[in-house]
Order: C-alpha cells, then structure tokens, then sequence
C-alpha cells in the first residue's frame, strides 16, 4: 500500500544527506514494509527504545521481527514505513485485536516512530492517515495504542489529530516471572 504524504516542496538536506524538518513539508510516501527494509526498522526501533529510556527492555531481534511481519507468526504484524528521497524516516508497527463489545475488530499501534529531522514535517501524520485508512478499510471500531505519561510532543501530536487520552481504563502488564509463574501453576479443580 502506499500512501502519499504532506506535499509542498522539497526538503532540505542535513549534514548526514537525510532530508529534514524546515517550515515545507517533506515528500512523504508511506507503504508496506519489505522485507529488505528490516535492517532500518529495526535501527529505528532501537532509537525509539532509546528514546523512550527503554532499551533494557529490548529482547528482540531483527530475525524475530521480519518472522513476525513476514512469515505465519502470531499474531501477524504489519509495518508501514514513511519514505522521502528512498530514505525510511519512520515506521508504524501495528497488528489487530478485537472488542468484544462492538463486535468488531481493532487496531493496536505499537510504535509510532520517526526521526528527529522528520518530526514537524508531515511523516508522523502520514503514517497515521496510512494507519487510520486501513482501520476505516478492515471495519476497525478504534485504532488504540499507549503514550508514555512524559512525553508530552507525542501526546499534544496524537490530540491534534483528534485522539483523545483514555481516564477510564488503566493498562496492566504481565509479564517476566510472574507470567511465567502463571502460566505454570496448576489449573484448579
């Protein structure tokens, strides 16, 4: 699938050749991740791991990543990549649950990233209209995903679109030994 961008120009290039962020908007396309653009997806994940104080997290590994995306995995993960010049400056990460309420299905966005340069310049918005379309397009009842609660730029971006922060839900996690403790303790009965 590709998606074009904010149009109005072309960019300006910074030291490393790529284009970046001034008051025109860059040249964005938007399509389905390849399997060859992996290696640049994951480099961009490891910065939005690094951005959001998470690296000590980071488990995976591109091999486990393009599995997911490429191969029969569960659950299937899709990617779109933002593209300006033939270079990839951001990436949305994404897969479908489902509400049981509504009946339908959901989108889960799980990394929304792009690159500092970019940020400002229309790739972040071109990814989430990319995403939003696809939503409208599968019958989606929401698209859903979490903010961390200081990273402001990334919550007034997501409010401008129209997105609006959850008061009612709290997220819960499960995961490492207590997971693993669970999942092996016995079933009652």
């Amino acid at each position: 699938m590709s998606t074009p961008g904010n149009r109005g120009g072309s960019a300006r290039r910074s030291v490393d050749g790529r284009p970046e962020a001034s008051t025109r908007r860059l040249e964005v396309t938007v399509r389905a991740a390849r399997r060859e653009d992996i290696p640049r997806v994951w480099e961009l994940l490891q910065e939005l791991a690094r951005y959001e104080r998470l690296e000590h997290i980071v488990s995976s590994t591109p091999e486990r990543l393009a599995a997911q995306l490429f191969g029969h995995g569960w659950p299937q993960v899709e990617c779109f990549v933002a593209e300006a010049d033939g270079i990839i400056g951001g990436y949305a990460l994404f897969f479908g649950c489902y509400s049981s309420f509504r009946g339908r299905p959901v989108m889960w966005l799980e990394d929304l990233y792009v690159i500092e340069p970019w940020r400002g310049a229309g790739a972040g918005v071109a990814l989430m209209r990319a995403l939003a379309r696809l939503a409208v397009e599968r019958g989606c009842a929401r698209v859903a995903w979490d903010v961390l609660d200081w990273n402001e730029p990334s919550i007034a971006f997501y409010e401008r679109l129209g997105a609006t922060r959850g008061t009612e839900w709290h997220t819960y996690t499960l995961a490492g030994e207590a997971l693993e403790a669970l999942g092996r303790s016995p079933q009652p009965g």
